[in-house]
Order: C-alpha cells, then sequence, then structure tokens
C-alpha cells in the first residue's frame, strides 16, 4: 500500500502543479487536465472527462446509476508495457523454461520457449505462439501452489524491462492510464482488469499500484487440484487436512479476444460501460461494451505509436486504428495524447530487434 499512496500522491501533485501553471487565477481547468500525464490539447481526455461528468449527473438524460457505472481495462499494452521485449507473462515462461535451473522443462517445451524467444527477437512469432504458449505456460506451473506462483512472478518484476533504461518490469505502468483509471474510480466507476494473462500473476502485477481487489481481476486459467488428488475427479474427492491447493497443469481458458466476452458476462454479471484495450485480443470485448443497450457505452483502444518513448510504430497501427474508425471506437494516441509515458527519466535504451 506504500507504493499506492505514492503514486496517489504523485498524481496528485501532477494535477496541482498542472492547474496552477496553465490555469488563470479563478479559470476553470480545461476538461482534460483534470486527469494528469495527458497533454494539454488532449481531446480524447477532455471527451472523456465530458462523458464520466454527463453520466454522472443525476440531472443528465444519460444518468447511469454507481451500480452500473463499470469498466473493463486490458492489462498488457494497456496499462503496462509490453515491448520489454515482449508480453510479461511470456517473457516470465521463457526465463523459466530457458534460464531457470531450478526448472526442468520438457524437451518440447524447450523447443518451443527458443522459438517464441527468437521470435520477439526477430519479428517472426511461431505458428499459433498464442495459444501454444498458453498451454505450456500453464503446464510449467504444474504442482505449484497459487502463493508460489505469485512469489515467482514477484521475483521477476524486479528484473530490468529490456530496451529501456531506468525501468524494472513491475515498474512498466503507462502513467496516464494509471491515471485515467483512478480519476474514473473518484468519479463512481466500478474497475475490473481483464487480461489474457494468468489470473495470478495479474494480481502480483498490480498490486501496490492499482486499487483493484483480487476478485476483480479477469484472466487466463489453469485447472487447480488438491496436492493428494492424483487425477481423481474433484467430484470423486475431498480436501484432507495435510492437502495444498496446486495448479494441475491443465490450461482452462486463454483469456483473449472472443473468450473475454463470456468471462465478463459469468464474473462480473453486466455490461460494461466502458472498455480500454490496445489490440485485437481486446475487439470482441470493445464491441460487447458499446453494444450495451441500457447505456450510452464507450469503448477506447489505445494505440502504440510512440517510437521515441516506446518501442512503438505508427505504421503497425494502421489497421488497427481503422477498424476502430469503422466500429465505432475511440482511439488513444500514445505519440500524441501522452505527456509521458513511464516518466521522464525512462528512455529507450536501444531500438526493438
Amino acid at each position: 500500500m506504500r507504493m499506492l499512496k505514492k503514486i496517489a500522491g504523485i498524481i496528485c501533485v501532477s494535477i496541482c502543479f498542472s492547474a496552477c501553471c496553465t490555469v488563470p487565477e479563478g479559470a476553470a481547468p480545461a476538461d482534460g487536465a483534470v486527469i494528469s500525464h495527458w497533454t494539454a490539447g488532449s481531446e480524447v481526455a477532455a471527451d472523456l472527462v465530458r462523458y464520466v461528468r454527463d453520466v454522472s449527473d443525476e440531472n443528465s438524460p444519460n444518468f447511469v446509476p454507481k451500480e452500473d457505472r463499470i469498466a473493463v481495462f486490458d492489462l498488457d499494452g494497456t496499462l503496462v508495457g509490453e515491448t520489454y521485449p515482449s508480453y510479461f507473462d511470456w517473457v516470465l515462461f521463457t526465463h523459466r523454461v530457458l534460464h531457470d535451473p531450478s526448472y526442468k522443462a520438457p524437451a518440447d517445451m524447450k523447443k518451443f520457449a527458443r522459438e517464441l524467444e527468437n521470435g520477439w527477437k526477430t519479428g517472426k512469432l511461431p505458428k499459433d505462439a498464442e495459444k501454444r504458449h498458453a498451454v505450456y505456460s500453464t503446464l510449467s506451473y504444474k504442482g505449484m501452489t497459487p502463493d508460489e506462483l505469485k512469489d515467482y512472478a514477484r521475483a521477476f518484476k524486479k528484473t530490468r524491462a529490456e530496451g529501456f533504461d531506468n525501468l524494472n518490469r513491475g515498474d512498466a505502468f503507462f502513467l496516464p492510464m494509471v491515471s485515467m483509471l483512478k480519476y474514473l474510480q473518484d468519479n463512481g466507476f466500478t474497475v475490473f482488469v481483464v487480461s489474457g494473462t494468468e489470473r495470478n500473476i495479474v494480481r502480483v502485477m498490480i498490486e501496490d499500484v492499482l486499487d483493484i481487489p483480487s476478485y476483480m481481476v479477469l484472466g487466463t486459467d489453469g485447472n487447480m487440484v488438491a496436492s493428494g488428488q492424483n487425477g481423481k475427479d474433484g467430484l470423486d474427492y475431498v480436501y484432507q487436512p495435510e492437502d495444498r491447493l496446486i495448479y494441475g497443469g491443465k490450461l482452462i481458458s486463454k483469456n483473449v479476444k472472443m473468450n473475454k466476452v463470456p468471462l465478463i458476462a459469468r464474473e462480473i454479471g453486466k455490461v460494461p460501460l466502458l472498455a480500454f484495450g490496445n489490440s485485437s485480443g481486446d475487439l470482441s470485448m470493445a464491441q460487447y461494451t458499446v453494444n450495451n443497450a441500457k447505456y450510452p457505452a464507450r469503448a477506447y483502444i489505445l494505440l502504440g505509436n510512440d517510437s521515441l518513448r516506446e518501442h512503438g510504430s505508427v505504421e503497425k497501427t494502421e489497421s488497427l486504428k481503422k477498424y476502430c474508425d469503422d466500429h465505432g471506437f475511440r482511439t488513444i494516441s500514445m505519440k500524441d495524447d501522452f505527456s509521458t509515458v513511464y516518466g521522464e527519466n525512462v528512455t529507450l535504451s536501444e531500438p526493438q530487434k
């Protein structure tokens, strides 16, 4: 919680500093200026503030009761970086399989891990990388307790974010998106994180940074069993005093693309009012949100188009922007809308390979 208070304080100071320096005495701040770390002219930030004020105003025809003000945020590429050099859970997997002498991986898993690691270096990922990673990474946690996996992820959070100076993986949060999430919470929104990363790893990633309880994290799931279950069906086994809950090694569901929609429906039970993502893995969640038949809902897609402060590319985001424009999703330009990404002391150390 100390880290959370520190970040909240930084955000608060930034807001106050911005207001004092850019707004004439006695004047109200521009709409977008109430959220820190966004550029002064960011129309998307200003538009979101106006929207939030509208749906929070009991006298507005668009008023939404607090219990229905639900926002869902993707994690990788939306709240945290995914270019150091790849998704946190992908790099964690290759570290465990290829570089951790305490883990003895089977030969087929090692072969895929090498292909995956080489893939983000060359830009040519192996076929079905997402599906195969989900299966193999779930298997690699077999026998671990949830707490053991959390501790393993916590240790990896402390490692350097490759391709950046002055940045560890656990600190690679996009400051403007953290500010926006906090702004929504301060205005009566309940925020869920809906990620393709394994659920307990997500819980570790956001701890001490985001004020989101563990039960409001939706992620990829593998099966869990009792340590003494020995292959018996759960209906045929009773948990014993000496048992521990461990990962069974079998993937239940990879929480990306269409898989996000039924998970939201099952675990939240309501259609969100706002959705935030950054890739094709979030487009189904975005569409489900804007299809909200009860309220005027919105989806925002972050474009990773900043090549100076992040390993982004305008060209690589053009097709995504067109899809968003065609489907009525709003886009956020990292290059144009963020006044900073990770903080001014973080710089690129080398071009992404």
